[in-house]
């Protein structure tokens, strides 16, 4: 049984973090318009540098299960937060949609962060529990 769930751990940090990483890499090649729009939804075009750290860097770490925990704990946190700053128009459908997935994205995180990375990673390398 444990060899099933070291191996659902693994998958789940695979494909959980598929959209951050993308995420993340798409704001480094649009710097610009993305510091802009966070701008007109009222964020500071100065938190895009920690974005793209938090989307890319922890969406990596979560990967290969380095820091595992408390870059998971940060990302749910993180995705709460992007669903009421972002997604709070709920007269739009699809803001409802979006709304309900980062809730989605973020209990998975924080499923993520109690349970830790499973054997297949980094962190259990290092004897690590972040």
């Amino acid at each position: 049984m444990k060899n099933v769930e070291n191996a659902g751990l693994l998958i789940a940090r695979i494909l959980m973090p598929i959209l951050f990483i993308v995420a993340g890499y798409g704001k480094v090649t649009a710097y610009a318009g993305t510091q802009q729009y966070m701008e007109a939804m009222g964020v500071p075009g100065a938190l895009l540098p920690l974005t793209i750290l938090l989307e890319l860097g922890g969406g990596l770490a979560v990967l290969f299960g380095l820091l595992t925990r408390t870059t998971a704990l940060i990302t749910a946190l993180f995705t709460l937060l992007t669903a009421f700053l972002f997604h709070n128009n709920f007269a739009d459908g699809v803001n409802q949609i979006m709304f309900m997935k980062n809730f989605t994205i973020a209990g998975g995180y924080l499923l993520l962060a109690i349970v830790g990375p499973g054997a297949y990673s980094i962190d259990r390398l290092l004897n690590k529990k972040w």
